[in-house]
Formats: C-alpha cells, sequence, structure tokens
C-alpha cells in the first residue's frame, strides 16, 4: 500500500458476508449499513481490528465464523471532521461516521481495501 502524506491508514473487522460485499465493490467501498447500525466504524489501529475479529467475529454466526482485519487509506481531511472516540482500553479507538455519510466516506477511500490479516475459530 503506497501511503500519501494527505491520507489517514485506518482498519476494519469484517465478518465473511461484509467482506463479500467489499469483494464485490473490487475492494474499493464499504455496504451500505444494515437497519438498526445507525454508524459506520473503522477502528484507528491494527491491534483493535485483530482484537475484533479474533475475538468476536469468529465466534458470531452472522459473521460467518470469521474475521477479516481490512487496512484502508482514506483523505484526512474528510476525516477530521469527524471526532476519535476511545471505547474501551486505550488502543480501542474508533471514528464513528454516520450511516447516511458512508457513501462519501466511500468516496474518499484512496486506492484499495486490503485484506491484511483472516482469523479462524
Amino acid at each position: 500500500m503506497v501511503i500519501l502524506k494527505n491520507t489517514t491508514i485506518l482498519f476494519r473487522p469484517v465478518g465473511q458476508k461484509e467482506m463479500d460485499l467489499i469483494a464485490e465493490s473490487g475492494f474499493r467501498s464499504f455496504p451500505p449499513r444494515l437497519e438498526g447500525q445507525p454508524i459506520f466504524y473503522p477502528v484507528m489501529n491494527e491491534d483493535y481490528a485483530t482484537h475484533i475479529a479474533r475475538e468476536w467475529n469468529t465466534k458470531d454466526a452472522a459473521s460467518g465464523f470469521v474475521g477479516y482485519v481490512l487496512r484502508f487509506a482514506v483523505y484526512s481531511d474528510f476525516l477530521s471532521e469527524f471526532e476519535i472516540q476511545k471505547v474501551g482500553s486505550a488502543t480501542a479507538l474508533e471514528l464513528w461516521i454516520p450511516a447516511e455519510r458512508l457513501k462519501e466516506f466511500n468516496e474518499n477511500i484512496v486506492g484499495e481495501i486490503e485484506v491484511i490479516s483472516t482469523h479462524l475459530p
């Protein structure tokens, strides 16, 4: 992955269904949120994404009992509109993107979404 100065690297833990939809997009965008999912939450570091993929996705039937960790770059100017949310430990850092802004978020992804690890039960 080429890292540009004006981008921020983010991570996202996903299960199989979301992974399939991302692959269908050519690894260029995330699918719309489901009803009852008001936010899209990319995470700020690989360790936290790996923890979720390994500890949650692999134990969840809705995730297909598999967890993927994705890495991608987003224009930093766009991300500056959103506060980093600490949701637990010092590494549990997320951005909360309102579901209605996911299309705009996707338009600010630079390059492809990359699979960096796969976790099985």
